[in-house]
């Protein structure tokens, strides 16, 4: 079977599938006490920046769980630290930019990048792809907007004062900004496919934050203009962001072949929303994993069954896996995911 012929990517494609794809966001590491120990002396954009550490990382989900994919250890922060952004992921916390973009001149420590930049990310991905074999690896980026609020906001936030301010008061200021992080994410994610990854996906994870007019007027032209750039890659590209239940037409005509949806929209729903001609991916809520084992069950199959309402489904769930999540729970929901969606 080729990687194109994986159950991951025809779903993707929105044709038939042996079984529903499963695969989890965030399950490269969080949950995994082997994740946990190789991790325990080494920084978070260190270990991003070893090929050996990434690949091993990579393939732990794929090993214990099963899962139908990998996606790439890595941080959506990489390739900006990589433009020249002065940036360090501090435990607990998240990105901590040392000098936020704040004015004119700011801009210009935003330069672009190119696969040399990341070389360690091409090596990552050649090694795993020979490793996966018939597991497909799916590439990703953080979307123009969710980087650009962490560089504004100088780190994370749950207000979005300073990046909306911007935004509103400064179009001619944010719009370059959000151009030269198009520029980047879509130099970013063309290395990882030109490298061998078998889809990608577009995290846009703070888009929630905004309307929908918001959301169309300063952010959907820059994240169209990353997924128009890889168009000509033969390579699903998936789109997900949070909190984005009013967004999903508008997530969807950014011109993604996948949607990603969080916990908070059924499926079912969700499709109506998005319009014809989109695969969907989720959406169970991460907390149900805390859940008796009846529960987990129940949902999934309210899931799968709500999921056939698109062309394809790629089960996963609504958000990242919760780092106190029992592994052995993501392992029987993959199983019953294959078993389930097998049988029907």
């Amino acid at each position: 079977m080729t990687l194109t012929d994986s159950a991951l990517v025809r779903a993707c494609r929105g044709q038939d599938v042996p079984h529903t794809p499963v695969w989890f966001m965030r399950q490269a590491g969080r949950s995994l006490p082997e994740y946990r120990k190789i991790r325990e002396s080494i920084g978070m954009l260190e270990s991003c920046r070893r090929p050996d550490l990434v690949t091993e990382i990579t393939l732990q989900p794929v090993r214990r769980h099963r899962v139908d994919a990998a996606i790439l250890y890595s941080d959506i922060v990489v390739p900006i630290a990589a433009a020249g952004v002065d940036l360090d992921i501090v435990p607990g916390t998240g990105p901590v930019v040392a000098e936020p973009i704040r004015a004119e001149k700011d801009l210009d420590r935003l330069r672009p990048i190119a696969a040399e930049d990341v070389p360690f990310v091409t090596e990552s991905v050649r090694l795993l792809v020979g490793e996966l074999g018939a597991t497909p690896l799916i590439g990703f980026a953080g979307a123009p907007f969710t980087l650009a609020s962490y560089l504004i906001e100088g780190g994370p936030t749950r207000t979005y004062t300073r990046t909306k301010a911007m935004m509103y008061g400064e179009p001619g200021r944010w719009h370059a900004l959000m151009t030269r992080l198009a520029g980047i994410t879509l130099s970013f994610l063309r290395t990882q496919i030109e490298a061998g990854v078998s889809a990608v996906q577009l995290f846009d994870s703070w888009a929630g934050a905004l309307s929908e007019s918001d959301y169309r007027e300063y952010v959907l032209p820059h994240s169209r203009e990353v997924l128009a750039g890889l168009a000509n890659k033969d390579v699903p590209r998936i789109h997900f962001g949070v909190g984005t239940g009013v967004l999903l037409r508008a997530m969807a005509d950014a011109g993604a072949d996948v949607v990603g949806v969080d916990w908070r929209t059924p499926l079912d729903q969700a499709v109506k929303q998005i319009g014809p001609g989109h695969a969907v991916q989720g959406n169970l809520d991460p907390a149900v994993l805390f859940a008796p084992w009846e529960v987990v069950e129940r949902e999934a199959r309210r899931v799968l069954d709500q999921g056939r309402a698109a062309p394809g489904h790629v089960f996963n769930l609504g958000h990242g896996v919760l780092p106190e999540t029992d592994p052995t729970v993501l392992t029987r929901l993959a199983e019953l995911v294959h078993e389930v969606s097998g049988s029907q």
